[in-house]
């Protein structure tokens, strides 16, 4: 089924080929064997039908399909003044929640980004700069999540890293070429938190880096 589709055995729109043959070689796991992997679209991002034998607790083998969304691997990073106790966020529309009841689709979120072919301390780096016009050089990893493992393949990479608020200049972020209309927000900590429980603040690794921030993180208490 997979034959010549592109992507396959013939590059797809951005070149890539052998999309069809991801987690054939999986072996970590002796009770699940992947048998097949079925390419259902490559568009900017990858989409997957694989069909693997799974063994249960009582030893008995059954046959599953799941579908996989392969968006690549991303990072985020919170951006905090410590003496001024604030953080630094922004608010782009974001079609996908647009379109499951968010009221007007502008998240408030943390910086973010897909990695690309960078590794994720450079990619959060950039994409930093690129969204708040915040040059960071000293980050703090702060740990990785799988954000939707159900069907999303993504691991996301936190970091969190200190700003002089002080020196900070413009509200706008984001690259034109990409489309992006980036509003950069600062928050006190404590106003932060109290959006996320009127719902003002609804993006999970924005909410996770925040309260991390009061709970381990620069504003927990000692």
């Amino acid at each position: 089924m997979n034959d010549a589709r592109p992507g396959t055995t013939v590059p797809d729109h951005r070149g890539r080929t052998g999309l069809h043959l991801t987690g054939l070689d999986l072996d970590r796991n002796p009770r699940v064997v992947v048998e097949d992997v079925e390419l259902l679209a490559a568009g900017w991002h990858v989409l997957r039908a694989s069909t693997f034998r799974y063994r249960s607790d009582d030893g008995a083998w059954s046959t599953q399909t799941r579908e996989t969304y392969d968006r690549g691997n991303g990072a985020t990073i919170l951006l905090y003044d410590p003496a001024r106790r604030t953080v630094l966020l922004t608010r782009q529309f974001r079609y996908p929640v647009y379109v499951n009841d968010h009221p007007d689709g502008m998240l408030i979120e943390t910086a973010a980004g897909l990695l690309d072919d960078d590794d994720p301390v450079t990619a959060i780096r950039r994409e930093a700069e690129e969204e708040t016009g915040v040059h960071v050089d000293e980050v703090e990893h702060v740990f990785d999540v799988y954000m939707s493992p159900g069907s999303v393949t993504e691991r996301l990479h936190f970091f969190a890293a200190a700003y002089d608020g002080s020196a900070r200049h413009g509200d706008r972020g984001g690259l034109a070429e990409e489309d992006e209309e980036i509003e950069i927000l600062e928050y006190d900590i404590d106003d932060a938190l109290s959006m996320i429980r009127d719902g003002s603040i609804q993006d999970a690794k924005t909410i996770m880096l925040l309260q991390w921030a009061v709970l381990d993180g620069p504003f927990a208490r000692r």
